[in-house]
């Protein structure tokens, strides 16, 4: 055995799990993504999807992904950057323009990937970085291959930003990076303030809108539309595995910032292009979701249900205002042993412990789709509330 593998092995978090039966990662399931799945052959309430409309098992979005295939075959062998481009990406990038209100676009193969690659693109060595710290782990990756100067402030405190923003030198770049919707807390970054901000010591924005996109805004385009600051917001992110059913990611900006981006971000030049599968089922889930509209509307209302349904339980919920619901357990242990318990009893849900967030604001992470039922909610709340005050979560 190596010296690497010797000193990798001495990391037994995962056997020590298993060993107490509350291993939770890694399950396999064998069914479509859909508000019920099959885990073992056992019909399991999905309530750990980031499906927010409902979209994965769509019959439009299986047809348009067949159709590609069907045309371009199966990948693309090579970069966007080289011969990796086809027409249907650049239709993709005009309709993801379009619709979060941008010159232009830029399609990735990832989210990831996307603020891996662009966050430490745009600004140099003299210029400022700045971040929530609750900001996503793709943004994080992006900060650390950076080397403009970094700053981070404390989540949603605006009077901690601006101070951090005084800090700057007024006369080099400074952009702010954030999450429209933060992930596992389910708030919403107040981004009207930012902006203010941003025009007060000219600053940049750059808004992720993972979580947002499909969920926020008239049109469906995030949470810059909900509040009205697409123009004032000079880079929007988003990502094709929640909401559009597939998996991929986009930068929209003006044609300057894409242009530098195409020819500057090396997570674009030197990754293999999103498939052409992909890609069509996204132009198709575009379609679907200015279509169906019904989707949003039953997505906030299954979120009114849920939450309404846990403050009566008596669980700590935390300010989320999303469909993501965080059930604050405040302790490890407790959090693998509900979760194990929730499977046993049919319900799918996510634990989310140290280091991903302190251990004393561990949490299972509850999420809605549109395609939801009342009943489905319901049954989920019950048996979530039975499996917590067993645990003595709640009372």
């Amino acid at each position: 055995m190596s010296l690497l593998s010797n000193v990798l092995g001495q990391y037994d978090a995962p056997q020590q799990a298993k060993d107490m039966g509350v291993y939770p990662y890694f399950r396999p399931i064998e069914s479509d993504q859909d508000t019920v799945v099959t885990i073992d052959g056992k019909r399991v309430l999905m309530f750990g999807s980031n499906s927010y409309l409902g979209l994965t098992n769509h019959p439009r979005l299986k047809e348009a992904s067949i159709k590609a295939i069907e045309k371009y075959g199966t990948g693309c062998a090579g970069s966007r950057f080289l011969n990796g481009t086809l027409d249907i990406h650049l239709e993709l990038e005009d309709r993801l323009a379009k619709l979060v209100h941008k010159e232009a676009a830029l399609v990735y193969a990832t989210g990831f990937t996307v603020n891996s690659g662009v966050v430490p693109c745009v600004t140099g060595r003299e210029d400022y970085l700045i971040f929530d710290e609750y900001d996503h782990a793709s943004i994080i990756e992006g900060k650390r291959l950076s080397f403009s100067k970094q700053f981070k402030y404390r989540h949603n405190d605006m009077d901690a930003l601006e101070k951090v923003l005084k800090r700057c030198e007024p006369d080099k770049l400074k952009l702010i990076v954030v999450d429209g919707v933060f992930s596992m807390e389910g708030d919403v970054s107040k981004l009207p303030e930012i902006v203010a901000l941003s025009k007060k010591y000219n600053a940049s924005i750059y808004v992720d809108e993972a979580h947002s996109l499909g969920v926020f805004g008239k049109t469906g385009a995030g949470v810059c539309e909900h509040f009205g600051v697409s123009q004032d917001v000079d880079l929007i992110m988003g990502t094709f595995s929640k909401s559009l059913g597939t998996i991929g990611g986009f930068i929209a900006s003006d044609n300057n910032i894409i242009n530098y981006l195409k020819h500057n971000s090396r997570t674009l030049i030197f990754s293999a292009s999103i498939t052409p599968a992909s890609t069509g089922c996204v132009l198709a889930a575009l379609d679907v979701m200015a279509e169906e509209t019904w989707r949003k509307d039953a997505l906030w209302a299954n979120t009114a249900r849920a939450k309404a349904g846990f403050l009566k339980a008596g669980f700590e919920i935390g300010p989320t205002e999303t469909p993501i619901i965080p059930l604050y357990v405040r302790d490890n242990t407790k959090t693998f042993q509900i979760t194990r318990m929730l499977m046993d009893d049919g319900v799918f849900i996510n634990p989310v412990v140290s280091p991903a967030v302190p251990s004393e604001d561990s949490l299972i992470r509850y999420s809605l789709m549109a395609t939801h039922t009342f009943d489905q909610i319901d049954e989920s709340i019950e048996k979530i509330s039975k499996a917590a005050r067993a645990l003595g979560i709640i009372e």
